[in-house]
């Protein structure tokens, strides 16, 4: 069953340690078959070096297991919210890859300084709200998905695929999984990028933002419509 996509997964989990995302089994990557309703994971807790296409679980978006003898991520219910209320992503990355991790723990968001964050992510890359005691308490791994969601319910989640959850780490999400990792390792750039940055000025944040104008240009030259940064194919 998904044997494809099963095999995208697990290129993409090994590519979170070859990308120095990860040490030991720290992250998780995930990627839905839409048409199916059925979501393939990392196995919980199993290393990388280790894992086989035969070991990956499929999920239902109720996270009921349907294919697999291994337990799926201990994350599995935040991807699938995500896969949920995100309609037009096919991949979800989770990592605690340190940089971006320092930024979640300070629980602020990365702000856009430069023209090398416009390029990828459209304006600042937002760090949700703490969960309550009670949302702790309860589903955890569920209202980490749900925080990310109220997160976006005023942002383009297509245009900044990522988030900081607070005292967690980050997630990112593109239109497989292999564009969810990409995104995450330009994610961890950024934020060794934007730390350094505010290490070195002597101003405050809100006057080395980038401008809304120079912010424009560089990600909408990517993206969009009317996109011409690449080769354009004919």
């Amino acid at each position: 069953m998904l044997e494809k996509l099963k095999k995208k997964v697990l290129e993409a989990n090994r590519q979170l340690k070859k990308r120095d995302l990860v040490i030991f089994t720290w992250g998780n990557v995930s990627g839905i078959d839409r048409q199916k309703k059925l979501v393939v994971i990392k196995p919980s807790g199993v290393d990388y070096d280790d894992l086989t296409i035969k070991q990956m679980p499929v999920v239902d978006l109720s996270g009921e297991v349907v294919e697999g003898k291994l337990n799926p991520s201990s994350d599995t219910a935040t991807h699938l919210e995500l896969y949920r209320e995100f309609n037009d992503i096919g991949g979800v990355v989770h990592t605690h890859s340190p940089w971006a991790t320092c930024w979640a723990q300070a629980q602020k968001a990365i702000p856009c300084l430069g023209t090398t964050h416009a390029d990828h992510f459209y304006g600042r890359i937002p760090c949700t709200r703490p969960l309550t005691k009670k949302e702790i308490e309860g589903d955890y791994v569920l209202n980490t998905g749900r925080v990310i969601v109220d997160c976006f319910s005023d942002k383009d989640y297509e245009y900044t695929p990522g988030v900081l959850a607070a005292g967690h780490g980050p997630f990112t999400w593109g239109e497989n999984p292999k564009q969810a990792v990409k995104n995450s390792v330009i994610l961890e750039e950024i934020a060794k990028i934007s730390y350094r940055t505010l290490q070195l000025a002597d101003k405050d944040t809100t006057d080395l933002d980038l401008s809304q104008t120079l912010m424009d240009k560089h990600f909408y030259r990517k993206h969009g419509t009317d996109a011409y940064y690449g080769q354009q194919n004919n």
